[in-house]
């Protein structure tokens, strides 16, 4: 017979870790009705189309149709309060075909955060930061970490949460199955399997979480800016040539208008905040 005390404590237990982790996303109030927010985004890929057609025989042209289809999406953004890799995306190609390097891998960036699988996304992240005039190689260590923990970079934040869930839930079930079925080995091999997973999900989650709080990521969108030794004019250069726009860091102080940032390779300098555009 089943001790009821025990099937309680587990439930019990269950319900308190599915609570554990809020939505990923919280909706925000939005100064939009769904309405506008439509017609705004129906006018914008209009414009893009319209840009689009006209980029090979009319570059200027094309190129204020694609600041009204940016003007559109960006009200969407701001003002409707929607964070939408798909909408990101379409940013970033319109700043793209703009030359506008910088503000295009500034919105790569942002939709990569919500749909870091998108092939598409990958492939033009990845083309724009081959045109960009730093060549400034990542650490191998970053490196080696993104290739080993794929999975980690790979997947949303969303996406890992609800793996994390599916993972959690199938865990505890078979933990209860196993209270009426003993010696049973494919069930233990699941059990410690989904386990494993969910554990493995959670420390993610956790890492994601942690970045966030403590790493804030930017990218530079001037066209180009002298980096400094320190928060002022009066400071040295910190190297020989400027930096140029679409060149990414992390941001580690903000200091009186200036901000203190570590570049990809490991070295730190000072920028103007007015240059750079937190990711």
């Amino acid at each position: 017979m089943i001790n009821n005390r025990r099937v309680g404590t587990i439930l019990l237990i269950f319900l308190s870790a599915i609570t554990l982790f809020p939505q990923a996303i919280r909706a925000e109030k939005s100064s939009l009705t769904r309405g506008q927010i439509y017609t705004l985004f129906s006018q914008g890929n209009k414009f893009f189309r319209q840009a689009n057609e006209l980029a090979a025989t009319s570059p200027q042209e094309a190129k204020t149709l694609y600041m009204q289809a940016i003007l559109r999406f960006e009200k969407i953004v701001n003002e409707g309060n929607i964070r939408n890799g798909r909408l990101f995306y379409n940013i970033g190609n319109a700043y793209f075909r703009r030359g506008e390097l910088g503000k295009a891998i500034l919105y790569y960036k942002r939709a990569e955060k919500l749909i870091p699988a998108d092939s598409n996304l990958r492939q033009n992240l990845k083309y724009a930061r081959a045109r960009r005039r730093d060549k400034i190689e990542e650490k191998t260590e970053r490196r080696f970490l993104e290739t080993l923990f794929f999975w980690h970079y790979d997947l949303s934040l969303k996406t890992k949460f609800l793996f994390f869930v599916i993972f959690f839930d199938t865990f505890w079930i078979l933990a209860i199955i196993t209270l009426f079925i003993k010696r049973n080995l494919p069930l233990k091999a699941g059990i410690y399997g989904t386990g494993l997973l969910a554990a493995a999900l959670l420390f993610s989650l956790c890492l994601d979480f942690s970045f966030q709080q403590r790493l804030k990521e930017g990218v530079i969108i001037s066209a180009e800016v002298v980096a400094r030794k320190g928060d002022g004019e009066s400071y040295q250069p910190s190297f020989k040539e400027p930096l140029h726009e679409g060149t990414e860091f992390i941001l580690l102080e903000k200091r009186s208008g200036w901000q203190h940032i570590r570049l990809p390779d490991g070295r730190q300098c000072w920028i103007p905040e007015r240059d750079a555009e937190s990711i």
